[in-house]
């Protein structure tokens, strides 16, 4: 007795997805099939594709724990092919293509357009320029500085500089330091902030002659002097003095900024000195149990900490001035003729810095330079944003829910999926700039934000002749928590994760993250061996 099924031929009256429409046809022959067998005697064998798995259940015990709900939380786990031609298997879709904000794990997309569309070797150049004359090894006339955003002009490149600028013969300058800060739009150096910290070292708004992040650092230290404490602070800056009126006190030392106050003083010199000065003045109370200390603070106007950087590091090379130079804005004259050029350290360097330390405003300034260098000036916002948008096109990348404010992760508006992020890390291993992309990335419990995570897990491999490792780009703002980068099992195979939590309990999320990455080093979704 023969049966026979079979599967209708109808027209359906709205858009379905073909394979949509062809795992229903797929279905339903499925089900004639196993009705025949059971009708004839036969028996069914279940036969399915793989399916990826579920959260597991240390992270979700994570989560509960710490009251985050799971529809706060994407997660992406992709295997990468171990060989040529492979395809790359989803292991682990927890609303991975749900739109989230990505923090500062959005900076991944950042440097690795940067790493492909300018290469590891290209680098920033700030000119000088002047008005005057060089006679007798005095320079007379003013210096112009016209930057292009080297997102990492730090003291050791402006000693650079000053040698070069005193190779020309140029002993004393007699004349006013002006900043050609053209490269970008004017907007994008607006200090705005996300939550009103205008002094903290991380809402540095981008500049095209950014110096030493634009951040005073201070060192506290206890000594045995009059009070106790030692102050000292970097970079070097020129008519700059510290005035420290702080007492010790016995307090915890986890509290020492509480009873601190820190102040900037201007005292403008007499007539016997036509030389202004500022003073940090530090009072209040510094606890005893406190040791090396660092205290961060942008206090000073870009113009402002620029020129006193730069006195100093000319008079630090054997340079003078014949007066207190005086700083301000304004684009290189036609009539001006160049002194020096002058070129920074490479990319690679400035993307293992905003890849390993998720420096904000080296990422902008990244972000800027894809439209200077493609576009021309003025670099801004939209300009780059278009420069991506085709980068990724040209790689074969969809992204529609992607948005974009600064590249940096700073921001409460930008926004992509985890499985899109993965996708862009599947893309890197394929660049000829990949493997610096993923050298780039944090070592868990060696370097980066991820030098103190995982040390307890990753004892276990100690043994191991080959060892798992996770390098990961962290990221973490108020309600956000997020981890992107690649996992290498105990076994050797490779995994892209990407896990994000939008939920005001977030800040708790870091043990989930962790359980996460340790369930992929310790090979949790890959088969067991039967013992």
């Amino acid at each position: 007795m023969a049966y026979h099924c079979s599967v209708p031929v109808f027209s359906i009256p709205y858009p379905v997805h073909r394979t949509v429409f062809q795992g229903a046809i797929q279905c339903l022959q499925s089900l004639c099939l196993a009705l025949f067998l059971w009708l004839t005697g036969h028996t069914v064998l279940a036969s399915s594709p793989p399916k990826s798995i579920d959260i597991p259940p240390a992270v979700l015990q994570s989560l509960a724990k710490n009251q985050i709900p799971r529809d706060a939380v994407s997660i992406s786990v992709l295997e990468l092919p171990s060989a040529p031609g492979a395809d790359v298997r989803e292991i682990l879709d927890w609303r991975a293509k749900q739109t989230m904000n990505p923090a500062s794990t959005i900076k991944l997309l950042t440097t690795l357009a940067a790493l492909d569309l300018l290469g590891p070797q290209y680098r920033w150049n700030t000119n000088l320029y002047t008005d005057g004359q060089i006679k007798n090894g005095l320079l007379k006339g003013n210096l112009y500085l016209r930057g292009s955003g080297d997102p990492k002009l730090v003291p050791e490149e402006l000693e650079q500089m000053m040698k070069s600028l005193r190779a020309l013969g140029i002993q004393r300058i007699d004349g006013n330091l002006i900043f050609d800060r053209s490269a970008y739009s004017p907007e994008v150096m607006e200090h705005t902030t996300i939550d009103g910290e205008s002094m903290r070292a991380y809402n540095v708004p981008p500049d095209p002659l950014l110096y030493a992040f634009r951040t005073l650092s201070f060192q506290l230290n206890q000594t045995s002097n009059q009070n106790g404490i030692a102050i000292s602070y970097t970079p070097a800056l020129a008519y700059f003095k510290i005035n420290n009126r702080l007492r010790t006190s016995k307090q915890n030392c986890d509290d020492w900024r509480r009873k601190m106050q820190f102040e900037l003083v201007k005292n403008v010199g007499s007539e016997s000195s036509n030389s202004d000065q500022l003073s940090a003045l530090f009072t209040g109370e510094f606890p005893s149990a406190c040791r090396n200390i660092t205290y961060n603070v942008v206090a000073l106007d870009a113009n402002t900490f620029l020129t006193l950087g730069f006195a100093a590091a000319w008079e630090l090379a054997g340079g003078s001035w014949v007066r207190q130079p005086q700083g301000k804005s304004g684009e290189v004259p036609l009539f001006a003729r160049p002194l020096l050029e002058f070129q920074g350290g490479p990319l690679i360097h400035v993307v293992n810095d905003i890849n390993k330390f998720s420096n904000n405003v080296m990422a902008r300034q990244l972000f800027l330079t894809l439209s200077l260098e493609r576009l021309g000036k003025p670099a801004s916002i939209a300009a780059s944003d278009r420069v991506m948008q085709a980068w990724l096109k040209q790689r074969g990348l969809d992204f529609p829910e992607l948005v974009l404010e600064n590249g940096s992760g700073l921001s409460r508006n930008e926004a992509i999926s985890a499985r899109h992020l993965n996708d862009l890390l599947i893309t890197a291993r394929q660049l000829p700039s990949g493997d610096l992309f993923v050298e780039s990335l944090p070592l868990a419990g060696s370097d980066g934000t991820m030098k103190n995570r995982l040390i307890r897990q990753l004892r276990q491999f100690l043994h191991l002749k080959t060892k798992p490792e996770a390098r990961i780009k962290t990221g973490s703002l108020a309600e956000v928590r997020t981890i992107s980068g690649y996992v290498i099992s105990q076994s050797g195979k490779t995994y892209a994760v990407s896990s994000f939590i939008n939920h005001p309990n977030a800040f708790r999320g870091m043990d989930a993250h962790d359980q996460l990455l340790t369930w992929l080093l310790t090979g949790g979704p890959e088969p067991k061996q039967a013992r």
